[in-house]
């Protein structure tokens, strides 16, 4: 099968970017990778991005794909054997973990950037709450707690991959109060695919990118992680 040229545009340590190196990794699809500066793009990038984000997808350097669950599903249609469920019902539920993950993504990032002291229990708060209903859920429903790789492990592993890195005693996530979530990270994290979906010194850019962020979370954490890479 002749696959298309891939050109995936990205940021180092863009979560939504790492779901989509994670797919293509575990489909091993020959892709090219271009880093760039979100706080400074080029201008080709700012003409060819609708909505001005990362994960890009440039297909056979012509057709632009954005939005990485939209770009997960078409490395996944051209790559068999599929991922992606056969029936429509279980294709939707698979889609809405996906984007419930989304928001748990969001969730977190709020919490690693929180400005304030507040804001901070507040996020904090919020992702808890979405880890309670994914350690339930993982045990109940037969789309999210599925024996082998998903989609929905790519995009569950970067947010599990943050929570491990970012231990802390105020964080929403403890691995021993989610032990459905701590067992898939545990397989995840040690899956080509995921290993290799960051750079070596992922946790130095963490810091970096921490460094460059103001309020009381990013102090927290830049100071943390300085101590421990």
């Amino acid at each position: 099968m002749n696959l298309p040229h891939l050109h995936l545009i990205s940021f180092a340590i863009c979560p939504f970017v790492q779901r989509s190196v994670i797919t293509l990794k575990y489909k091993k699809v020959p892709f090219q990778l271009d880093l760039i500066d979100l706080l400074d793009p080029p201008d080709w990038f700012r003409e060819r991005s609708p909505l001005g984000k990362v994960p890009l997808l440039i297909v056979d350097h012509d057709t632009v794909l954005f939005e990485s669950a939209v770009i997960n599903e078409y490395v996944d249609a051209i790559t068999p054997p599929p991922l992606m469920p056969a029936e429509p019902l279980e294709q939707a539920r698979t889609r809405a973990w996906i984007e419930y993950l989304s928001e748990q993504t969001f969730a977190q990032y709020q919490w690693m950037t929180a400005t304030t002291e507040d804001a901070f229990e507040l996020a904090r708060h919020t992702a808890a709450r979405g880890l309670e209903r994914l350690e339930q859920q993982i045990g109940t429903d037969d789309r999210l707690g599925a024996p082998g790789f998903s989609l929905i492990d790519a995009t569950l592993a970067p947010i599990l991959m943050r929570y491990a890195l970012l231990e802390d005693p105020d964080s929403p996530w403890e691995a021993d109060s989610f032990p459905r979530l701590a067992a898939r990270w545990e397989t995840l994290r040690d899956m080509p695919a995921v290993r290799d979906s960051v750079p070596a010194d992922f946790a130095a850019q963490l810091v970096d990118y921490l460094r460059q962020q103001e309020g009381f979370a990013p102090a927290h954490f830049a100071a943390k992680l300085a101590t421990s890479t």
